[in-house]
């Protein structure tokens, strides 16, 4: 489920190929709005389709010309991300 506070995208429960394709729309619509950070504390359970609904936000972001950072990156997100190579695509709010 997404939500909005501000500019925040606040993602939650779970988000798997069953559900992924509501979540990428309704998360496109959000980053049309202007500046986000996506925040993915409240993500229950994931598989890769949700860095690949984050990536497509991330390039939607782009051509809108809106920035995006992430928050809260889940432990499993990063490791998929790390194993298909892509995790300095990820524009992280608080990286070390």
């Amino acid at each position: 489920m997404i939500s909005r506070d501000g500019d925040r995208m606040l993602i939650s429960g779970p988000v798997t190929l069953q559900n992924v394709t509501a979540q990428l729309e309704d998360g496109l619509a959000q980053v049309r709005t202007g500046a986000l950070t996506v925040d993915l504390a409240g993500v229950t359970e994931l598989d890769s389709s949700l860095l690949a609904a984050i990536l497509a936000w991330i390039r939607e972001a782009r051509r809108e010309k809106n920035s995006l950072m992430i928050e809260n990156l889940p432990e499993g997100l990063q490791t998929l991300a790390q194993l298909y190579g892509v995790e300095q695509l990820l524009p992280m709010a608080n990286r070390i």
